[in-house]
């Protein structure tokens, strides 16, 4: 009984050790090529809007699954709505993804004033899609 006791808790610890190990970084996607930021931040660093109202529409991204393309209305620099222009909807599967993740996208967008949000798991490809088109509109809005 001891033993189980044990080795129950010693691979929960272990478990639990693992998860916070985790790396906080965007996933690399196949096929998608990186877009490097047009500021001087770092990458790590959220680039925020500080100027701009109007809405401005982001670069249409290809990913592995179909193009991605938003686009962001700010009132006064800040991010007030995201609209998605384009998602990938080849199959059901897409849908279903797609109507899972864009508006988790969004909200996660609106609450950080950035590009720079988690992806969603299951939906990285749109997701990394998502962020940098929404970063092309939020550099056209500095412009």
């Amino acid at each position: 009984m001891r033993r189980a006791v044990l080795a129950t808790t010693g691979i929960s610890a272990l478990v639990v050790a693992l998860l916070a190990l985790k790396p906080h970084q965007f996933p690399t996607l196949a096929g998608v090529a990186p877009q490097s930021p047009t500021s001087s931040a770092s990458p790590h660093t959220p680039t925020t809007v500080s100027t701009g109202t109007g809405t401005f529409t982001g670069d249409p991204i290809d990913t592995q699954y179909g193009t991605v393309q938003v686009a962001a209305t700010l009132t006064k620099g800040k991010i007030t709505s995201v609209k998605v222009l384009r998602a990938p909807d080849q199959n059901g599967r897409d849908q279903q993804i797609t109507s899972y993740a864009l508006p988790r996208l969004t909200q996660e967008a609106i609450g950080a004033q950035s590009a720079h949000i988690d992806a969603v798991s299951g939906a990285s490809y749109t997701s990394q899609g998502y962020m940098q088109s929404l970063q092309s509109a939020l550099d056209r809005a500095h412009a």
